[in-house]
């Protein structure tokens, strides 16, 4: 009786585009892949910190835009406001009126954006 020939090693080796990672190869994506996932929350915090201050300035602006117009509405139609007046819709001011709504409209938009964008950082 024939004995059957053994398997010998190289029958067991896998082609080397089938071999699977070291394991020190699989530490150094681990360390690549931290390095990376570090960056982009210190560029997402970045990106966070500079959206909060443009939605701080696009509520000054909006602000000052408002009295702006009704200043210069007032001005105009020839109305002397006193300073405590300012942005105070009168009677007359309908049109005014029309365009402060719109401008509050915006600042009340861009506080709640910037309230969300408070709540992720």
């Amino acid at each position: 009786m024939e004995e059957p020939e053994r398997d010998s090693t190289q029958d067991w080796l896998l082609p080397e585009t089938a071999r699977p990672p070291l394991l020190s190869e699989l530490e150094a994506r681990i360390d690549e892949a931290l390095v990376t996932a570090r960056a982009s929350e210190a560029a997402a915090l970045t990106i966070g910190d500079a959206a909060l201050q443009a939605a701080e300035q696009a509520h000054q602006a909006a602000g000052i835009a408002e009295r702006a117009a009704a200043t210069a509405l007032d001005a105009q139609r020839g109305v002397v406001a006193s300073p405590l007046d300012a942005g105070v819709p009168t009677g007359g001011r309908v049109g005014a009126d029309r365009h402060a709504q719109g401008l509050r409209g915006f600042t009340e938009r861009a506080d709640r954006i910037s309230q969300r964008l408070r709540a992720l950082a």
